[in-house]
């Protein structure tokens, strides 16, 4: 039976007061009511429903599945109950503003609420991170029309939304795109198919609004000849219910390895003429207008990661506290202990912990800097805190998915031979894990758009005030006493150092031979995750140890933040080291990896 999941509060609070700062966004103009009372609000109301309505149907609907019956897709039983609850709750609109019928809450307070939701059910909570997403990109790139005749419907969660780019022949090549539109009247007739499409189809709302990449006649080859369209599943009257079902089908879904609950639809649009389409944004602009959408999807994809590492690690450690095997090393004449007595399975488990905290530090940081970028009246404060976001994005990603990869097959690992049944539920988590990497742009995609667009688009200008920013606070901290801090900053400051070289290594290689910069990409992005991560945690431990000698706070709770960290420093930075010999000694790939090599 798979173990119940507990909303990590205590951490989240941690981080969003102290770290973050709930008291610095309450500043910015529209945020003025946010306050620790209301931080608190949320996220206690928010572990409810996490844990007692979503929770409760991860097992059943990855069992049963979403299901395509007479061309409509069911959804496991529980699921309509489930999202009612969520959409009755407000939850939906929660970072929206509230002049479009949100609440006009921080992204800070939203990104920790999506995590507990998808920890609980990533299957059916990936709905609403679409839902997002679409909100986003209707509001930035739709006419005011409409944004009126959509908007409050797609905000209040009684519509929801999709992405569609992905084609037979066009994957992450979206320039390879062949979906057709064509302009008739004050609306478009778009033809064409779809594939790997979340949501295109259910019956968790009454209607469903796809935002689609299409090419228009004789327009420019590759991306730059993309538009994006608003096609619902459901064309609405003029008194505003809805008519006749657009042209618009599901063919089929996907028999996938995991997120079973959630139906990824082959779609087609035109079988009858052409789905009645109208343009968001301007023609042949469609892919900036879709980036919107991807960019939010990104970060959301990341907290699918940490969520699922959470839901993986609780289970992990509370197996292990209960399973009797061996004997303590140390008392060999005892009887024999529960597991988390061996030294490995602590390893593993500090592990875990470790790159949680440091990845929902990392995120919930990148989502002040949001609130920053879209509430600040200080255009220069604005400016600097949307290069940090772009800076961040694809890390988020790419480290926190592939983190997420590597703990929920850890957390098998420490259940052993039960970890590989499916009825403990570890195969699951680990299973709904592996395609986090896959989309919304692989992570090798992610490692190239930090290459090519964050770090020599700008010649490193975010880069290097991110730099300047740890290198600052480590000297700020360079007279801390305390054995933890001193070993961090040893560890912190050489990974910065790592860090600091690979990016000029690579800004210059980039330009000069751009295959050789790409080989080793992958491990830069590794390299400044890792970099980044220790640095909130270093923060987080300095924060801590000041609580504990002021003596407020839980002094368990702080103490464990403070051996969290100092596993991170120790385990996990010196490999920072390591990554920046193969960035730089590993631009000779392409010498190597010949066709011949295979």
């Amino acid at each position: 039976m798979p173990a119940p999941f507990t909303p990590p509060l205590a951490d989240i609070r941690f981080v969003l007061t102290k770290l973050v700062g709930i008291d610095r966004l309450a500043v910015l103009p529209g945020y003025g009511s946010v306050s620790e009372d209301v931080v608190e609000a949320v996220l206690g109301e928010a572990a409810k429903i996490a844990s007692e309505v979503f929770a409760p149907l991860n097992e059943s609907g990855d069992k049963i599945g979403a299901k395509l019956e007479n061309g409509k897709v069911t959804m496991p039983p529980g699921c309509r109950e489930a999202y009612k609850a969520y959409v009755d709750g407000g939850w939906n609109g929660l970072p929206v503003a509230d002049n479009i019928g949100g609440q006009g809450l921080p992204w800070s307070l939203a990104m920790p609420v999506q995590e507990m939701l998808q920890a609980a059910n990533l299957g059916l909570a990936l709905c609403t991170l679409l839902n997002q997403g679409a909100i986003e990109a209707v509001e930035a790139h739709g006419s005011e029309a409409l944004k009126a005749k959509y908007l409050p419907k797609l905000v209040s969660g009684a519509w929801t939304g999709t992405m569609n780019l992905t084609e037979p022949q066009a994957g992450s090549d979206v320039g390879a795109v062949r979906c057709k539109a064509k302009k008739d009247g004050d609306h478009y007739r778009i033809t064409g198919q779809k594939i790997f499409i979340s949501y295109g189809d259910h019956d968790l709302a009454e209607n469903v609004i796809h935002l689609v990449l299409a090419r228009l006649p004789n327009a420019p080859e590759g991306t730059r000849g993309l538009s994006l369209f608003l096609v619902p599943k459901m064309l609405e009257k003029d008194d505003g219910t809805l008519g006749d079902a657009n042209d618009v089908r599901v063919v089929s879904i996907e028999h996938k390895l995991g997120q079973h609950t959630s139906p990824t639809c082959v779609m087609a649009y035109g079988d009858k003429g052409g789905a009645t389409g109208y343009l968001l944004g301007a023609e042949n602009g469609g892919l900036a207008a879709m980036f919107t959408m991807m960019n939010n999807a990104r970060i959301g994809v990341g907290i699918q990661g940490l969520g699922l590492m959470e839901r993986a690690y609780q289970a992990a450690r509370d197996y292990a506290k209960t399973r009797v095997q061996s004997r303590d090393l140390a008392k060999p004449k005892d009887p024999p202990v529960t597991i988390i007595h061996h030294p490995d399975v602590r390893r593993m488990l500090m592990w875990m912990k470790a790159h949680i905290e440091a990845a929902r530090a990392l995120a919930y940081s990148a989502a002040g800097f949001i609130d920053v970028s879209k509430h600040s009246t200080d255009e220069a404060q604005k400016q600097k805190a949307q290069a940090r976001v772009d800076l961040l994005t694809p890390v988020i990603k790419a480290w926190l998915t592939d983190l997420s990869n590597e703990a929920t097959s850890m957390a098998v690992q420490v259940a052993g031979g039960m970890g590989y049944i499916e009825e403990s539920g570890f195969p699951q988590h680990m299973r709904d894990a592996r395609v986090l990497a896959i989309y919304e742009g692989t992570n090798g995609i992610q490692a190239n758009d930090l290459l090519f667009r964050k770090l020599v688009r700008d010649d490193g200008a975010a880069f290097n005030e991110l730099l300047l920013e740890m290198l600052t606070a480590l000297q700020d901290l360079s007279n801390h006493r305390g054995d933890d801090i001193a070993a961090m900053l040893k560890h912190l400051t050489n990974a910065i150092e790592s860090a600091q070289v690979c990016g000029s290594w690579l800004i210059i290689t980039a330009k000069t031979n751009p295959s050789s910069a790409a080989a080793v990409a992958a491990p830069f992005l590794r390299l400044l995750g890792n970099t980044v991560g220790g640095y909130y945690l270093c923060k987080s431990a300095v924060l801590a140890e000041r609580d504990l000698a002021a003596k407020t706070g839980d002094a368990d709770f702080l103490n464990a933040k403070l051996l969290t960290a100092r596993f991170y420093a120790e385990h996990v930075l010196p490999q920072c080291v390591a990554l920046a010999a193969t960035v730089v000694e590993g631009t000779n790939a392409p010498l190597v990896m010949r066709e011949e090599a295979f």
